[in-house]
């Protein structure tokens, strides 16, 4: 998100010199912050309930010896909703905070420093 905000600096300037609140532009990479993060988040969460459906479909019936025991690996392997409830509640306070210093960077930008910036 640092990047993010170096790179539209002129746009904050823009926007606070017609008028635009320190926080609206705050909101703005905060929220901005949150829905990447949470798209990621969730692309990671498919990948995983995928990777776990594979090792189902492959391993999850192959009974191994340990010399001790027996036993089958990777039956029947599920991610719980609530699970997936917690991870969501994770990425956006993992996105908040990833949002929150950079925002607060852009919002003290003074309109005519960052008109000059490049």
């Amino acid at each position: 998100m640092l990047i993010t905000v170096k790179e539209r600096t002129r746009e904050f300037g823009i926007r606070k010199a017609i008028g635009a609140k320190p926080w609206s532009i705050l909101k703005l990479i905060i929220i901005e912050s949150v829905i990447i993060t949470t798209f990621f988040g969730y692309i990671g969460m498919v990948l995983g309930v995928a990777a776990n459906e594979y090792m189902d479909a492959t391993l999850g019936h192959d009974v191994i010896d340990t010399g001790l025991f027996q036993t089958t690996m990777f039956v029947d392997p599920t991610v719980g909703i609530n699970v997936c409830i917690e991870a969501t509640m994770v990425m956006v306070i993992a996105g908040t905070l990833a949002g929150l210093i950079p925002s607060l960077k852009a919002a003290r930008i003074r309109p005519i420093e960052a008109l000059r910036a490049e």
